[in-house]
């Protein structure tokens, strides 16, 4: 197991779990950095999180029953019913993707944060073995991830837009809200800031929450054995809740987003 007795300081151990698996995509070369460089190890974990989402919901669907549901089936449905009432009682429209992206956002965030709660020494030792120096378990403590799923938020912002209000719908409340048509120049400028602040602190939101998660779990690392399972314990318990509320919080920003953008305001 790594420690930082063996890497070296406290300094260097934090350091240490800091830092990504990365490639650089112009020179192929691995840990390179640069500016066409990808974080490996996050889109690692978060394309195998997405494979577990679908396969879950995808074996429920295959083995559901009407006479005999069992436990498994039964805590999927509640979280289908459960997503479904909060998309009725919040999407003010008619969309037959909401819910289902709803559903996919809030299961597919809650599976990366949930890497959070593996020993932050897990990972990089066992993948230490296959030459593999650096590794970061929690995609949603990489702002590349959580800026990536905002933006595609903030491109399902525009595509309803348009879809609802069309162009000249849409040019004319951009121009004419919330001052009138006389300050134009000052309605573009709030739209433009009200439209990127949205991706923002979306993405912002949960990489900081998941981050913080992350580092105290590093620094808790630092502690003595006896320490570490007494202090993780319970900021592990705790952190369940900061797992689930970054997921739901995410989801229903995101309805609300997009049932804003349905709207004239």
């Amino acid at each position: 197991m790594l420690s930082f007795r063996a890497i070296g300081d406290a300094s260097s151990y934090v350091q240490h779990h800091l830092e990504h698996w990365q490639l650089n995509v112009l020179t192929m070369k691995i840990g390179d950095g640069g500016f066409w460089t990808i974080n490996l190890d996050s889109m690692l974990i978060s394309l195998i999180a997405a494979l577990v989402f679908c396969t879950v919901f995808r074996i429920a669907a295959v083995h559901v029953s009407a006479k005999k549901p069992n436990r498994f089936q039964c805590a999927i449905e509640m979280i289908l019913e459960g997503v479904q009432k909060m998309v009725q009682d919040t999407f003010h429209g008619e969309s037959r993707l909401i819910a289902p992206l709803a559903l996919t956002i809030f299961a597919w965030v809650f599976l990366m944060n949930l890497m959070d709660l593996l020993p932050v020494d897990l990972l990089p030792s066992v993948l230490s073995f296959l030459g593999i120096g650096h590794f970061r378990a929690v995609p949603t403590s990489d702002l590349n991830i959580t800026l990536g799923l905002a933006i595609w938020v903030f491109v399902l912002l525009v595509y309803y837009n348009l879809k609802i209000k069309g162009v000249k719908g849409l040019g004319h409340e951009m121009l004419t809200k919330p001052f009138g048509k006389w300050l134009f120049p000052l309605n573009i400028l709030f739209r433009l800031i009200e439209d990127c602040v949205k991706p923002i602190s979306l993405s912002l939101r949960l990489f900081g929450n998941m981050f913080a998660g992350e580092l105290i779990f590093i620094l808790i690392g630092l502690l003595p054995w006896y320490i570490q399972w007494t202090l993780g314990g319970v900021w592990g318990i705790f952190h369940i809740l900061i797992i689930l509320l970054q997921a739901f919080i995410f989801m229903m920003l995101t309805v609300v987003y997009l049932s804003m953008a349905q709207e004239t305001h």
